[in-house]
């Protein structure tokens, strides 16, 4: 490891350790992270961001051996996820260890944990917890979206500095991050019942079912009772401050035209090699899931960033492969101009 990298992790480690916060990549995207077992570094996430204290965030774990201290009456199934998809962007919701701190829960008796993907993100947690962890010995590093509340997801260092500035005391720079939207959150706090989708990600539900043999349902509605609040759930995030709207891709010379007839400047985001009239910005990404999904919040950055005064956005097609990143635009369209 470069010196500076390791002179890197021991200054994030320490600052954990005294109650700051400190900012990181994971292979989905930047997260800003806290010690997940001390309310007070917690409640510094919140400030932070300026999020709701009853939105529950994501314990990041050195390894699923750690899973013990955040979590209790675990099912077979986590174990076997775990062994599956860790390190990797699949996050559990599973019933809260009695040491766990309301804070960190949103008040709920569940718990979101995961194991990072990102190699410095993985090595971070290693020598937090080689280092002891932080408050009573638990091991494990809180961490949303390095952005404000609501806004566009970070997948850059760049973008962290631009939405929280001074407020964190490091940011650990890894590069661009190589899945690009948030992980897939699978609740199993049920005990016996089937699991939930409870948010659409980069693990899909028919590789869920293919470890546990069951696929887990997937409920529309995201707040009903009985269902954990989880992060990223909201009818409106990961929302630019300029409006935007989808548009299938034979409507948007029309939704063009519309717009520039008003006056309008427009930022245009497209999938493959549709021709569209001149444009104030255009930005082009892989017609493919997996490569748009890694470019979406960059190009969504980009476009409100360039004084457009509303981004029109190809729609994705319907269909499993593309579930995830069409969950991600019809929630940054639905808060679009509202943060």
């Amino acid at each position: 490891m470069p010196a500076s990298i390791s002179a890197d992790l021991t200054a994030a480690v320490r600052l954990l350790q005294s109650g700051q916060l400190v900012a990181f990549p994971t292979e989905t995207v930047y997260g800003l992270g806290a010690d997940a077992a001390d309310p007070a570094a917690v409640a510094r996430i919140f400030a932070a961001k300026g999020r709701p204290a009853d939105h529950p965030l994501i314990v990041h774990l050195p390894g699923a051996a750690y899973l013990d201290q955040w979590a209790r009456d675990i099912p077979p199934s986590a174990w076997e996820l775990a062994e599956a998809f860790w390190p990797g962007p699949l996050t559990l919701i599973l019933a809260r260890a009695p040491a766990v701190p309301y804070a960190v829960t949103g008040g709920q008796e569940t718990v979101g944990v995961r194991v990072p993907a990102h190699p410095l993100a993985l090595a971070l947690l290693r020598a937090y917890a080689q280092a002891g962890g932080g408050r009573h010995g638990m091991c494990g590093i809180a961490a949303p979206s390095a952005n404000r509340f609501g806004r566009i997801s970070p997948t850059d260092a760049a973008h962290v500095h631009q939405e929280l500035g001074d407020a964190v005391a490091l940011v650990l720079d890894g590069g661009a991050c190589e899945v690009g939207i948030e992980s897939t959150i699978l609740d199993l706090s049920r005990n016996g019942m089937p699991p939930r989708l409870l948010r659409p990600g980069h693990i899909t539900p028919e590789q869920i079912g293919s470890v546990i043999g069951e696929r887990p349902e997937l409920p529309e509605g995201m707040q009903a009772d009985g269902i954990p609040r989880v992060s990223g759930s909201l009818d409106g995030h990961y929302a630019p401050r300029t409006a935007m709207r989808l548009a299938a891709s034979g409507d948007l010379p029309r939704a063009i035209g519309e717009a520039q007839s008003q006056g309008k400047r427009c930022g245009l985001l497209l999938r493959g090699r549709l021709a569209p009239p001149p444009v104030h910005s255009l930005r082009r990404l892989p017609d493919a899931p997996e490569g748009y999904a890694r470019g979406l919040y960059a190009a969504l950055r980009e476009l409100d960033q360039a004084g457009n005064d509303v981004i029109l956005v190809e729609a994705v097609p319907a269909g499993p492969d593309w579930a995830a990143v069409a969950d991600r635009l019809r929630r940054a369209a639905r808060g679009a101009g509202t943060v």
